[in-house]
């Protein structure tokens, strides 16, 4: 019975995964002769590494013969659990190969195998002859880390949900698509477990598990960034352009410049992507009728301008912005500073928080400013409350929807249209799962450790009503994120910077009042708020970048 059973299991294991996604799809014989002038064939013995997890500069793998197992390793006592097996024609890789960063996966030869390896910039030659293939294997990609992280494949973060310093590795994980499984000590059996088999006392939390096997007590995102290769090292002296934020205006600027020949390094103090990432759907982002995801939106630009040689550091937090001999210095949090001819600054803006009793005691466990896939697995079967009424908020209600019995939103006004997209406002109508508590606001939080209800006011009746919810989101007005820029760049009364004529003189739209200084998207004066405005205003700023770096014989 025993035999027979183990049996079973190995036969089922060497079934090839199927695709019912596009996260797996096959490739044609066409598409792989192409691979074939760009790569190279290998003969592997069964049980041999294609790539383990944290390697970087890993190779894309298309399987000629034979079968590939990805896994993700378990650490001390656990076997390695099979993600996906892949059969001829499947291409084996993870968008790690894109973005620069280390793998999170395991590729194993399952059988004796026959594969084409290509590595990652014969690759990008490759897809240059045919566009399709390359958005084949993106897409791909894209998909295949989403089934991961739901798969709780990729880092291990184990601690309290109470603990500060758990919120922040669990928030950077979140931001930056890195797929995480999250162990609470409090409420997952698994946690006690996994720290008995690494000889880890609970005071010792948080802690984060890489591989299976290396283990970082409460580390800061910094060395966990070092760790998983979001951080490049600065291989210049002196850059053509340092891009301050990585929301779609940085990013633009960055895919423009690069691809124009300059040197481009990208800074941003949490993630790629800014606010337009935390997007469950935007719909009404040009050339994508059915929608895409911010996270996908980000991750494509970030594919994009790497292809064209900008370097990313994340985290990389600006402090200050100094000259020197007619440079530009970009003093960094981390103590160090980037030297560039021209820098220019897309850092948004951030969600205001709200002051009210009980924010200090649950804000840490509690309260959320962006809502992606990690908060909605947080918050399943839960009721939760919304404040806002842009479309932040109307996609985040929407999004959150899908997962919790009871979404409340809460709006200062009665006309949920006045600033959020008619489209939108009508779905937030429509849903069934989604309250809306009109001429309202939150003012009060309640609970010890954790958030149980949230206490709304009605402006016009002056009644209250105790809500019942465990998570709020709160997406209510913005500040621009300039207070690093404070005596060096004009900013306007409400903390924006100032371009163009209004910079004193300036000539160029987008320029500061500090040559080479230019400054695009949501933190400039007068710019329109939206995802499309800012990446126009990003691929045109470049424009103007060149023609200073020209006038100043800097190219």
């Amino acid at each position: 019975m025993s035999t027979s059973s183990s049996s079973e299991l190995e036969l089922e294991s060497l079934r090839e995964t199927p695709d019912t996604t596009g996260a797996y799809p096959r490739l044609t014989d066409e598409q792989i002769m192409l691979l074939s002038q760009y790569g190279e064939r290998k003969t592997l013995t069964k049980g041999t590494m294609l790539f383990c997890a944290g390697d970087r500069d890993c190779a894309l793998f298309v399987v000629l013969d034979g079968r590939v197992r990805v896994v993700q390793e378990e650490g001390p006592g656990g076997a390695a659990r099979v993600l996906a097996v892949h059969g001829r024609g499947r291409f084996v890789g993870d968008l790690s190969i894109l973005t620069g960063q280390a793998v999170y996966v395991t590729a194993v030869a399952q059988t004796d195998v026959e594969v084409l390896e290509v590595l990652y910039d014969r690759l990008k030659e490759a897809v240059t002859q045919d566009q399709a293939l390359g958005d084949l294997i993106l897409r791909a990609f894209i998909l295949r880390r989403n089934i991961h992280a739901d798969l709780g494949a990729g880092l291990r973060i184990i601690g309290s949900r109470y603990s500060a310093d758990s919120r922040r590795l669990r928030d950077f994980a979140s931001r930056n698509r890195i797929p995480c499984r999250w162990e609470d000590v409090e409420e997952d059996p698994e946690a006690e477990v996994t720290l008995r088999a690494f000889d880890i006392p609970p005071d010792q939390t948080p802690v984060v598990i890489w591989k299976g096997q290396t283990v970082l007590r409460n580390p800061s995102t910094t060395e966990l960034a070092d760790l998983i290769g979001l951080r490049a090292a600065p291989s210049r002296a002196a850059y053509d352009l340092v891009v301050v934020g990585a929301g779609p205006g940085g990013l633009a600027a960055a895919v423009y410049a690069a691809s124009e020949g300059l040197s481009t390094v990208v800074l941003d103090a949490l993630a790629t992507g800014g606010q337009a990432a935390t997007s469950s759907q935007i719909e009404n982002y040009l050339g994508f009728p059915a929608g895409i995801t911010g996270a996908e939106l980000a991750d494509r630009a970030v594919v994009q301008a790497r292809k064209f040689g900008a370097v990313f550091s994340i985290p990389g937090e600006a402090t200050s912005l100094t000259q020197a001999d007619g440079y530009h210095v970009v003093g960094l949090a981390e103590g160090d500073s980037l030297v560039a001819h021209a820098v220019l600054v897309a850092t948004g803006v951030r969600y205001r928080r709200l002051d009210i009793p009980g924010m200090d005691r649950l804000e840490g466990s509690s309260v959320y400013y962006a809502a992606t896939e990690f908060e909605a697995r947080l918050c399943r079967q839960d009721p939760v409350t919304v404040v806002g009424g842009g479309n932040s908020a109307g996609q985040a209600a929407c999004f959150l929807a899908r997962r919790s019995p009871m979404v409340n939103l809460v709006i200062r006004h009665d006309d949920l249209a006045r600033d959020m997209s008619r489209y939108l406002a009508d779905r937030v109508e429509q849903s069934p799962r989604i309250k809306i508590w009109r001429h309202s606001e939150v003012c009060e939080l309640i609970g010890e450790e954790a958030l149980q209800e949230v206490l709304v006011h009605h402006l016009q009746s002056d009644e209250e009503h105790r809500v019942a919810t465990t998570a709020l989101f709160v997406m209510i007005g913005a500040a621009p994120h300039t207070s690093w820029l404070q005596g060096e760049i004009p900013l306007d009364a409400k903390g924006f910077i100032l371009t163009g004529p209004a910079a004193d003189g300036s000539d160029g739209v987008f320029e500061t009042r500090r040559q080479g200084v230019f400054a695009v998207g949501d933190v400039r004066s007068g710019s329109v708020k939206r995802v499309a405005s800012a990446v126009g205003e990003g691929s045109v700023a470049i424009r103007h970048v060149h023609q200073f770096l020209e006038a100043e014989g800097r190219r």
